[in-house]
């Protein structure tokens, strides 16, 4: 039987072309743009785009009833600002080299945190493929935004939104909640949660996380000044990160947060809403396409 395969795009000049030589090189298969959305007639969804473009497939295949999300297999073209998911699962950046990996079909079930969240003073859920930031990230992804409105373009872009928001932003008094037990009552500069271990184009603020383990990564960051980032700025790259006197590392099924004032989250690079959060756990819950050497890892 053939596979039934739908595309989904991010709709950019650069993920059109890459439709085309999919439709090429999966001539044998019966390939549909994905429009309105029949899970129980697809095997593969194709995506083309970032973090942001798989966040929205994840989402949909966990807000239609039809089938289990982890009967259909996901598949990822990048061609997106950051590309954070990816570099978990060694998955290639060139699209050439993506589709042979989507054509091999080595598959894994990983893990996805249910994000619970309030936007205009109602509550919200969304679900989280990779990593959600909470306080200064999520002031970053704010500030980023506002540059791509005004059509301004660059991988620059991040790093002048971080600089900038680190200026202006203010670290706040937090609650944290691992499983039921208060972890953390103080002033926070920043939390990342994740099933992934990159975010923000390459950073590696969860460095030990396991995908399918059913357990968070959690990285609490307490205020630093400028010179004390500046000076261990490589660590958020190199997966040192928990050698930093003011970063905490924990893991956990659930998780709460609360804050005064509200402070913004981001799930997967797209910014939602703000606290109170919940997060839940739903282990190896969606199939994704992988690299053979990252199986081969074990």
């Amino acid at each position: 039987m053939e596979k039934r395969i739908f595309i989904y795009t991010n709709n950019t000049e650069m993920s059109q072309s890459i439709e085309k030589t999919l439709r090429k090189k999966l001539l044998k298969t019966d390939l549909r743009v994905f429009d309105e959305y029949e899970a129980d007639n697809t095997d593969l969804i194709i995506c083309i785009g970032g973090d942001g473009t798989l966040h929205e497939v994840v989402n949909g295949l966990f807000i239609q009833q039809t089938v289990e999300p982890s009967e259909v297999t996901i598949g990822v073209v990048a061609v997106g600002t950051g590309n954070d998911w990816i570099r978990m699962y060694g998955l290639p950046k060139t699209y050439s080299e993506a589709i042979r990996a989507i054509k091999e079909g080595y598959t894994f079930l990983q893990d996805i945190g249910e994000v619970h969240y309030e936007q205009s003073q109602f509550r919200q859920v969304r679900y989280m493929a990779n990593v959600s930031g909470v306080g200064f990230d999520p002031s970053v992804t704010k500030i980023y935004e506002h540059y791509k409105a005004l059509g301004k373009r660059g991988k620059h872009l991040y790093a002048q939104g971080c600089v900038k928001s680190f200026l202006s932003y203010k670290s706040t008094g937090v609650k944290v909640w691992i499983d039921d037990e208060l972890v953390h009552k103080d002033l926070l500069f920043s939390a990342a949660v994740g099933i992934g271990k990159y975010n923000g184009g390459g950073t590696q603020q969860l460095p030990l996380a396991v995908a399918d383990d059913g357990l968070f990564d959690i990285t609490l960051i307490r205020p630093m000044y400028w010179w004390q980032i500046l000076f261990r700025l490589r660590k958020l790259f190199n997966g040192d990160i928990y050698s930093i006197g003011h970063v905490k590392h924990y893991r956990g099924s659930t998780l709460r947060i609360e804050s005064t004032p509200e402070i913004l989250v981001e799930v997967d690079g797209e910014l939602l809403g703000n606290t109170p959060l919940e997060f839940k756990m739903r282990k190896q819950a969606v199939r994704v396409v992988v690299n053979k050497e990252f199986l081969e890892r074990g």
